[in-house]
């Protein structure tokens, strides 16, 4: 059976978009500075693809059976790709740093970098909120051998 003309479309469509999409577009090629910086560009990159097509129904012909006809086609396919800059990566001598190209981005960066002050934080306030449970918990007991103390007291009080 042969290849049927839709397939072609999506062969070629696929083809030229995989040779527009490598890793080279998402992390670009480093850059070095005259300080001796590097400078590597960050981008997102996002593609669609659609492809359709359809036959038609062939004019009645003499002598051939329904499964010799060959069908008119009729079909295309489209694709994009966006490519937008979002950060680069300088690495130098003082280390390395991300310079983000959209305000939002760096939220998520100190959110990354707090992550580590936060646990810190929650495991602090666990630990005074448990020393302080067992601190009540002891001070509740107190109260009660005192009470049970004073109700030992006056029961002996009223004995004869």
């Amino acid at each position: 059976m042969s290849e049927h003309p839709i397939q072609g479309l999506m062969t070629t469509a696929m083809e030229n978009i995989k040779d527009m999409i490598e890793v080279n577009t998402i992390i670009g090629d480093p850059v070095e500075s005259p300080d001796g910086s590097i400078i590597i560009p960050v981008s997102k990159v996002g593609f669609g693809f659609a492809a359709g097509g359809s036959e038609f129904q062939p004019k009645s012909s003499g002598g051939q059976s329904d499964s010799e006809v060959e069908l008119p086609f009729g079909g295309g396919s489209g694709g994009g790709v966006s490519i937008t800059p979002v950060a680069f990566l300088i690495v130098s001598a003082q280390g390395i740093k991300m310079v983000h190209l959209d305000e939002n981005t760096h939220i998520f960066e100190k959110m990354i970098d707090f992550a580590p002050q936060v646990v810190d934080k929650i495991q602090q306030m666990l630990k005074e909120s448990s020393s302080q449970g067992n601190k009540n918990k002891k001070q509740q007991n107190n109260e009660r051998q005192q009470q049970n103390q004073g109700n030992q007291q006056s029961n002996t009080n009223y004995s004869i």
